[in-house]
């Protein structure tokens, strides 16, 4: 879940998008001139024609420019998570989740791929990027605890799953960015996600309370009557 890939123009609905798009446009402009260290929040705003106040507007830093769209994404894959009833398989859930988070980054090849590269020759970029893909691992985690409450090792086996879902998507995603977008980056992912459902596809029984189980053996006589195996297992059961 490499926020590297949303591209601009996605804002239709989200305030004032022209603007929006417009600084995203020229900082990136900039960043593949001259640089992302080099260029400042000053230069973005001079060549989009907006003072400092329309930027920080939209985006807190310059690293958010960077990644415009990784908010919303969060919000519409958490949205999408907990949209599902009790009866939606979780494991399922949760790769479906992942892959409307694909579908923001395949939306523009070009500037997904651009972008990438741009991540991994600014380590801050590179950093900043870690701490989004820990945000949608804890989303997906959260759904999953939840799911899996009151079963055993639960937490455990949600964290497990949706740091496997995170590995399994952006393995899949990186594959596709290094190929400068070529081919079908959603059958790439959707292959990546098949292994964690197989995997993990089945949950677990409900753990029993009240610690490790007990097994009685009755050692009865053939033909015995079934009320008298039932008395003797009552009984061995200290229920006689």
């Amino acid at each position: 879940m490499s926020s590297s890939g949303a591209a601009p123009g996605r804002g239709g609905n989200d305030g004032k998008p022209a603007m929006r798009d417009a600084l995203v446009a020229a900082a990136f402009r900039l960043f593949l001139e001259r640089g992302y260290e080099q260029t400042t929040v000053d230069d973005i705003v001079a060549l989009a024609g907006v003072g400092r106040r329309s930027f920080f507007r939209y985006f807190p830093s310059k690293e958010d420019v960077v990644f415009p769209d990784h908010e919303r994404c969060l919000a519409d894959m958490t949205a999408f998570l907990y949209a599902g009833g009790d009866d939606d398989e979780p494991v399922r859930r949760v790769c479906d989740a992942a892959r409307l988070v694909l579908l923001m980054y395949a939306e523009n090849p070009t500037f997904s791929v651009q972008r990438y590269h741009l991540t991994k020759q600014v380590p801050g970029l590179r950093a900043y990027e870690l701490s989004v893909v820990w945000r949608y691992e804890r989303a997906l985690a959260g759904y999953l605890r939840a799911r899996f409450a009151g079963l055993r090792d639960g937490i455990l086996r949600a964290d497990v799953i949706a740091a496997a879902v995170v590995a399994a998507h952006n393995n899949a995603l990186r594959a596709w960015l290094r190929s400068d977008g070529e081919g079908d980056a959603e059958t790439t992912v959707d292959h990546a996600l098949g292994h964690v459902r197989e995997a993990f596809g089945a949950a677990p029984a409900p753990s029993v309370s009240g610690g490790a189980e007990d097994v009685v053996v009755i050692v009865s006589r053939r033909g015995a009557p079934l009320w008298r195996v039932v008395q003797e297992l009552e009984s061995a059961l200290g229920r006689g």
